[in-house]
This record gives structure tokens, sequence and C-alpha cells, in this order.
């Protein structure tokens, strides 16, 4: 018969999962929770979670909105996340799905994950055609002007997108590039209502791309699904036409993100 656990490694594995479960009432929120609301949520004193989260600020793990006071997660968090998402065994997984995307497509298909102020291509098939944009894997890209980065910005919190943007040069890549802070945000209320992130020649001219996300349980956005390729043999109009298979492949990745 197994000997019970001693009370103060109980103490200790309910503190630890207080912490995961901080971390997962941040990435579900629409708006950042305030100690308050976090404590009031996991019903604990609100000492105790200023003390978690003053630990958590220290370790990089969370980051407090300064106008708003409410918590968002830290560059350790979405560190943890990327690693999770760049396993080998679901990015072989993600490639199978790209592969028979990209065989419809005919284009170069690719899924990415936001990394920071950086769109991370985490997996991609390239076109079989000699003409093309290549990116290597591993590869950033900026988060303001490409499909992709623009789909994760609209689905942000409008706090934590203001506070993304207010960190950003805005480069103009291309002619098309939007560079104009007021107008870059209405795009991105339209592209969130859309679900489809857009790119019409804003980062490489001569290049057009659509990205479509993929949520987790509670709608949030954790990759995206791209495709892209060269005006000279697709258009923007063409790539939409195919929207639902992009879709289609969002919805088998993921459930490969989400299996258990």
């Amino acid at each position: 018969m197994p000997h019970p656990e001693p009370m103060s490694d109980q103490a200790d594995s309910a503190r630890s999962l207080r912490t995961l479960h901080i971390l997962e009432m941040l990435c579900r929120a629409a708006v950042p929770p305030t100690v308050a609301q976090l404590a009031a949520r996991l019903k604990v004193p609100k000492t105790t979670m200023i003390r978690m989260l003053r630990i958590m600020l220290d370790e990089g793990w969370v980051v407090r909105m300064p106008a708003t006071g409410g918590f968002v997660t830290g560059p350790r968090a979405h560190a943890l996340g990327l690693y999770t998402l760049k396993s080998t065994p679901l990015v072989q997984d993600c490639l199978a799905v790209l592969r028979d995307l990209a065989r419809q497509m005919d284009e170069t298909c690719n899924l990415t994950a936001l990394d920071g102020n950086d769109v991370l291509y985490v997996a991609r098939v390239e076109s079989p055609h000699p003409l093309g944009v290549h990116f290597d894997h591993g590869a950033r890209v900026p988060v303001y002007c490409t499909a992709s980065g623009k789909l994760f910005l609209s689905r942000m919190p409008r706090p934590e997108r203001h506070r993304v943007l207010a960190n950003l040069h805005l480069r103009r890549h291309t002619p098309n590039t939007l560079v104009d802070p007021a107008r870059l945000a209405e795009y991105l209320d339209q592209s969130r209502s859309r679900q489809v992130g857009i790119d019409n020649e804003e980062f490489i001219r001569g290049m057009v791309a659509i990205a479509v996300p993929v949520v987790d349980d509670q709608d949030a956005m954790v990759a995206a699904v791209a495709c892209h390729g060269p005006t000279a043999r697709i258009t923007l109009d063409s790539l939409m036409a195919n929207l639902h298979r992009l879709q289609a492949a969002a919805e088998t990745v993921r459930a490969i993100l989400l299996r258990r």
C-alpha cells in the first residue's frame, strides 16, 4: 500500500499548480486580469497572489501592463509555448498536413507562430516551382506587414496589441506597407472580423499571402496556417478562392496540437 504524500509535499505541489493555473488564465483572458481578479478566480488571498506574481515577474513568466495594472504572459511563457510547438513529433505531423495543403494549393505553405515581435516559421513545405520566395525553417519576419503577423495582432486584446505596436518601428518594406498606426489599427480590426490575414505585397514586392488562425479550445490563436507565392503566378483573389482549404488544414493542425 503506497505511503500518503507528506503534507509539505502536497502544499508544494499545490503552489506549483497555482503558477500553471495563472499562466493558463492569462493565456485565455480577453483582457489582462488584475491581481484581485486572479486571486478571486483561484480562490487564494490577495497577498498570496501578489507574492506569486512578484516571483513570476522577476523570472519573466508574466508582464504587468502599466496602464491597467493587468497581467499578460511574459517572454519565458512564450518561449515555452514555442518549444512545445516545435517539438519533433508535432512538427512531423503538421508537416504532413502542410504537404497535402501545398499539393492542393500548388504553392508554398507554412505553419507559423508568434515569437515576441516577430513571426516564426515553425514548419514549411516549399512550392515545386522554380520561381518563388523562399525562407529558411526558423526564419523570422515582421509581425506588422505579413499575413500571419497581422492576423496574430488582430486577435490580440487591444491593450496587448497597443503594447506590441508601441515597441515596433513600422518600417516601409514596399510601397504597400502600412506604416501609419491609425490605418494599421483599422486594418487589424477588419482582419479580426474576417478571420483571415492578408499580405498584399506589403513585406516583399511581388509576393502575396493569406493566413488563417489555429485556435485552442478557448478560441485563443496559437498558430497560423499560411500560403504565399509570387504575383507572376498567383493573385490574392486566387488565394482567397482557396481559403476553405487553408481553414480545413488549420482544423487538422488544431486537432494535432490539442490532442491529449
